[in-house]
């Protein structure tokens, strides 16, 4: 395991996948496992929707623990971050925002009309 280091970019082959992470083999004694946080940026489901067995992927290695035998990855952190869409404003006013109370509040009043008929 001392062959690889903190923060190097590996490729590696999908070798299992489960519900929480997919096991990597960075080599033939070497596994790391990509947490489901790491697949990709955003939410992910079903890791199944971005990973299968045998797919050969570049990872970033995080984390070394050698006392648990464990290697952390991310394929995440080896793509680029998607350009974050500017929030669109609103040019409204703060009395107009009440509006869609008003108009719920009316109209409650009209249904409860209609169900006393």
């Amino acid at each position: 395991m001392s062959t690889f280091k903190v923060g190097e970019v590996v490729s590696g082959k999908i070798a299992g996948i489960q519900s929480y992470g997919a096991f990597v083999a960075l080599d033939n004694s070497t596994q790391g496992l990509v947490h489901i946080s790491e697949i990709t940026h955003g939410f992910v489901k079903d890791i199944h929707d971005f990973l299968e067995v045998g797919q050969e992927v570049k990872v970033k290695i995080l984390d070394i623990d050698e006392e648990k035998n464990k290697i952390s990855l991310s394929i995440r952190a080896t793509e680029e971050a998607p350009k974050e869409q500017p929030a669109k404003k609103k040019n409204v006013s703060s009395s107009e925002n009440d509006e869609g109370f008003n108009t719920l509040r009316d109209k409650l009043e009209e249904w409860i009309k209609k169900a006393d008929k």
